[in-house]
C-alpha cells in the first residue's frame, strides 16, 4: 500500500533543502520568514490531512463533534 502524502513528503525534503542553500549567507529574519512561511504550509496540509473535505463527510464529523460536546456538558 503506497501512502497518499509520500510525494509531500518528497517536496518538504526537497524544498528545505533548496531553501537552506538559497539561504545560506542571508539575514537571520529573512531565514526565519522563509522557515516561517513552510512550517505554515506544513499546517495548512496537516489540517486538511485531520479534517474531511468532502462535504457530507465534513458535516458528519461537525454532528458527531457538536453530539459528543453535548454528552460531555
Amino acid at each position: 500500500m503506497t501512502h497518499p502524502y509520500r510525494p509531500l513528503i518528497y517536496f518538504v525534503a526537497t524544498g528545505i533543502s533548496f531553501l537552506a542553500l538559497g539561504l545560506t549567507g542571508a539575514s537571520w529574519w529573512l531565514t526565519v520568514l522563509a522557515f516561517a512561511c513552510l512550517v505554515l504550509g506544513l499546517i495548512v496540509t496537516v489540517v486538511q490531512s485531520v479534517f474531511p473535505q468532502e462535504s457530507e463527510h465534513r458535516l458528519a464529523w461537525w454532528r458527531a463533534r457538536w453530539s459528543h460536546r453535548r454528552r460531555r456538558r
